[in-house]
């Protein structure tokens, strides 16, 4: 397993990736909203996106047909945007992918559409929590694994599931790179985190059981229990000290 390592040019490209990532995340989550489309959500992206200077880094991608990733309620990652209206209550993922001058910034949340259940509040905050915990663990000297353990363990200790099918990992040049970063503990081989690696770590977390299935199209993954779903995700730097999220618009 090769992970790449990014020298000051590849950081500093970084960096700028993810700050208009997260721009557009920040841009596309304020319009979510109940009545609004979700495809309009996806142009609007697109716009920004062009707008920052950058491009998707998922339309295209193995055959991803949209600019980004809006998955509604049980759907827990790879929604494609189409006629869906929203309306008030639901939770909304968005994953956000752009590439800007030959490097990735990818980033996700989950929203609300005016307003949600106590329960669908009480997913979202778990899971951005499990996304908090598991930075924290993105120091040199830990292993993946460490991430891993803290993104499950908070997870689990508030009644809720991480999902084991898709994972995070590494991003820079590339959408996917090594190393796999899961949000539970495999017991298989994890790499140690060592300064200049980029991780997308990303919690996919089910209100109720873990297990989901990918539906017709290839792409739409949705809980098997129609339990509601949450993600959260931010690019993150391993530097000699404290993480650094990259993935901040300012």
């Amino acid at each position: 397993m090769r992970i790449p390592i990014k020298d000051e040019s590849g950081i500093a490209g970084m960096r700028l990736a993810g700050r208009v990532s997260a721009q557009v995340l920040r841009d596309v989550a304020a319009m979510v909203s109940p009545g609004v489309t979700l495809i309009e959500l996806d142009n609007y992206a697109r716009d920004r996106i062009a707008h920052y200077g950058g491009k998707s880094a998922f339309l295209g991608y193995g055959g991803f047909p949209r600019q980004i990733c809006i998955s509604v309620n049980d759907v827990v990652i790879h929604g494609i945007a189409d006629s869906t209206r929203l309306v008030l209550g639901d939770i909304v993922s968005l994953d956000v992918g752009v590439w800007y001058q030959g490097y990735i910034g990818d980033n996700a949340a989950t929203v609300a559409a005016g307003g949600c259940s106590a329960e669908a509040q009480e997913l979202m905050d778990v899971t951005e929590m499990s996304l908090k915990k598991g930075i924290a663990q993105a120091r040199a000297g830990n292993r993946v694994s460490d991430i891993s353990r803290a993104v499950q363990n908070w997870v689990e200790t508030h009644g809720c599931s991480v999902v084991k099918e898709f994972v995070g990992h590494g991003v820079g040049r590339r959408l996917h790179e090594e190393p796999q970063v899961p949000n539970f503990v495999d017991g298989g081989h994890s790499p140690v985190l060592h300064p200049g690696m980029t991780l997308a770590i990303e919690p996919m977390v089910n209100r109720g059981k873990a297990a989901v299935k990918v539906l017709k199209d290839g792409w739409t993954t949705v809980t098997r229990d129609g339990s509601l779903s949450a993600h959260f995700e931010h690019t993150v730097l391993i530097t000699d000290g404290e993480p650094e999220i990259l993935t901040w618009p300012d």
